[in-house]
């Protein structure tokens, strides 16, 4: 998880409050106490963290609790609301207007430009738009090689000149065909320093493409010193808005997030892993969610979104109004949850989940017993997968001996298809008795895993 230590500082800070007996001055000022060790531990300024908790304090000890809510879910709230604020208050999303819309990528060598580039082409083309790259770094002996791997890799048109040395007419030679695409992905030189040459030729390429996004790429471990960059790109460049790189690798992840939020250029997009899909935007409501164990629905949906289509929902819910359900369905499910994602990632997203101090081998073993199955059915005739029942104690000896696995892990994972059947039945229309108890044992399921503090 992004900034891990520093959400298991705050959760323990947050479950200490739900063992309080009440709220007074000497619990509200060792709460004020512990998040403020939590945020200086993640490399935060000083200055803003004593702004935030005196602003925490400030509120704990003046609001009155709302009708509904005792002291001590107030308590929670104010410091949910404080980090939200502390870190960008309602965030900055891209709303894509126009086209080609463009989006230029600055900062210095090493920050990940490149790199983001293909990541945000990914995230656009997700999303239905028609994506092209675009390389101007013609400094970099490198970088064209770089961004054309990873256009080929997404599937993705990259536009560049290995023998023009001008980034500008790069741009010129190429613009009439980048004009039929949605979003243009703009990647440009970096140098060790903002010098004035850098600034000169980022200013050429604005006024040329006149790009509607300029998104500064700064990795998450220079920390604090993230601020002075921000400022100094904005001042010259004008700025839209950060990217903040490396978050899931750095403890000073934190220093980077609050430092760029205290300037005039938001946090749009966090990079959180290698991967070409390791990039979200960045919603401080949710982030702080999850830092504090609450989850993101939001961000679990839009996984979901990517994990599987419309078409394939809209199959599936078909199969469950008719109360249908066999292995192919479970195994697409399965298929969806491995595109979603580490189970630990996954975990984090759900909420309640992360009050759960569920070890990290845990989630392993899950992870790990998932791939296990995969095997198995790949070991299952069609006939079996789509008719389980079929599947007798010789069978299961076969498919066990096929997948390298064990009778017993053919068995558990034939009891999670009838447990899954059997809830698909629940949910079939007409069975109102069966979803009645359903919804009654999952309101307490869910009453266990909301966060509520007495």
């Amino acid at each position: 998880m992004v900034l891990e230590k520093l959400g298991e500082s705050l959760k323990n800070t947050l479950s200490k409050i739900a063992k309080s007996l009440f709220v007074d001055e000497k619990m509200i000022n060792e709460l004020v106490k512990d998040i403020q060790r939590a945020l200086l531990q993640a490399d935060v300024n000083v200055k803003l963290v004593f702004e935030l908790t005196n602003a925490i304090k400030q509120r704990a000890m003046k609001e009155e609790a709302p009708s509904g809510l005792t002291k001590k879910d107030q308590l929670v709230h104010i410091v949910y609301e404080e980090l939200v604020k502390f870190l960008g208050g309602e965030g900055a999303k891209i709303t894509v207007r126009g086209k080609p819309f463009k989006i230029m990528l600055l900062g210095l060598f090493g920050s990940g430009k490149t790199t983001t580039a293909g990541k945000l082409a990914r995230f656009f083309s997700k999303r239905g738009y028609k994506v092209a790259l675009l390389g101007l770094d013609v400094h970099r002996p490198a970088a064209m090689d770089q961004i054309e791997q990873i256009g080929k890799s997404l599937n993705v048109p990259v536009f560049t000149d290995r023998k023009e040395k001008n980034a500008v007419k790069i741009w010129k030679n190429n613009q009439k065909e980048l004009n039929t695409y949605d979003i243009v992905i703009i990647d440009t030189a970096g140098r060790d320093a903002l010098s004035g040459d850098l600034i000169k030729e980022i200013k050429e390429i604005t006024d040329q493409t006149k790009s509607e996004e300029r998104l500064l790429v700064i990795s998450a471990d220079i920390g604090q010193a993230a601020q002075k960059q921000a400022d100094e790109f904005h001042n010259s460049c004008n700025i839209t808005g950060v990217v903040a790189t490396k978050m899931d690798g750095t403890a000073k992840a934190g220093g980077a997030l609050t430092a760029c939020a205290a300037t005039n250029a938001p946090i749009k997009f966090i990079g959180v892993g290698e991967k070409s899909d390791a990039l979200e935007e960045f919603r401080p409501e949710g982030f702080v969610s999850r830092l504090l164990g609450m989850g993101d629905l939001e961000a679990l949906l839009e996984k979901a979104r990517e994990a599987i289509s419309e078409d394939e929902a809209e199959d599936l819910s078909k199969k469950l109004v008719k109360g249908e359900f066999n292995l192919i369905d479970l195994y697409d499910q399965m298929q969806a949850m491995k595109k979603m994602g580490p189970l630990n990632k996954i975990a984090e997203m759900i909420p309640g989940f992360g009050q759960i101090k569920m070890p990290k081998e845990m989630l392993n073993v899950q992870e790990e017993k998932l791939q296990r199955w995969r095997y198995i059915m790949d070991s299952m005739s069609k006939e079996e997968l789509e008719d389980p029942e079929l599947i007798s104690a010789a069978r299961i000896e076969r498919i066990a001996k096929g997948a390298g696995a064990e009778a017993s892990e053919v068995r558990e994972l034939l009891k999670q298809y009838k447990q899954s059947k059997k809830l698909i039945k629940m949910l079939k229309p007409g069975n109102e008795a069966s979803m009645n108890k359903m919804m009654k044992k999952f309101s307490s399921l869910q009453g266990m895993g909301r966060i509520r503090y007495k």
